[in-house]
C-alpha cells in the first residue's frame, strides 16, 4: 500500500522486511533485515521529518556492506507482502527515483528517472531501461487512494 510516512506505518515497513524497527530518537527508526543464506545484511534508517533548511523532509538511508544509499525527500513507499519489498519513492517535476529493500536483505536504486520513460511500453523501451520502469512503474498510482498492490479484501 502507498503511505505517508508516520510512526505508525513504519510497523508496515518493518512486517514486509521481516524486521523489528529500533527507535534511534523521537523521529528516527532503525531495521536490520539479514539473508544468512546468502550472507547479506543491510540496515535502514528513516528519518521522519529531517529538517533542512528550513523545510522538512523524509530521509531514507541505506547502510549495507561497501555500499551506502540515501533517498532526500522521500515522499511515499509501497510496503508489498506479495513481492516481500519495500518500495520508497522521491519525486521532483517530472522525476523519479526508488530506492527498492528487499526481505532478502537485497537493495536497487533507480534514480532521477522521467516521468515519460515510466510512463511508456517497456517493451519498446532499450533494456538497459526496461528493469526502472517496470521497478518504478508503482509509482503511477502512488496519487491514488485507493490503490493496493497486494490483495486485500
Amino acid at each position: 500500500m502507498i503511505h505517508k510516512f508516520t510512526k505508525e506505518n513504519i510497523e508496515a515497513i518493518a512486517k514486509v522486511l521481516n524486521s523489528k524497527p529500533k527507535p534511534l530518537g523521537d523521529d528516527v527508526f532503525r531495521l536490520e533485515v539479514k539473508n544468512p543464506e546468502e550472507g547479506r545484511k543491510l540496515a535502514l534508517e528513516i528519518h521522519l521529518g529531517l529538517e533542512a533548511e528550513g523545510e522538512p523532509m523524509n530521509l531514507v538511508s541505506v547502510y549495507a556492506s561497501n555500499t551506502f544509499l540515501q533517498l532526500h525527500n522521500c515522499t511515499a513507499f509501497i510496503a508489498s507482502e506479495t513481492l516481500n519489498q519495500v518500495t520508497f519513492f522521491g519525486k521532483h517535476g517530472d522525476r523519479t527515483t526508488g530506492l527498492i529493500v528487499e526481505r532478502e536483505a537485497g537493495c536497487s536504486m533507480y534514480a532521477n528517472v522521467k516521468e515519460a520513460i515510466l510512463n511508456s511500453d517497456f517493451t519498446k523501451l532499450p533494456e538497459d531501461l526496461m528493469m526502472c520502469s517496470i521497478a518504478l512503474s508503482l509509482t503511477e498510482s502512488i496519487d491514488k487512494d485507493d490503490f493496493s498492490f497486494d490483495d486485500e479484501d
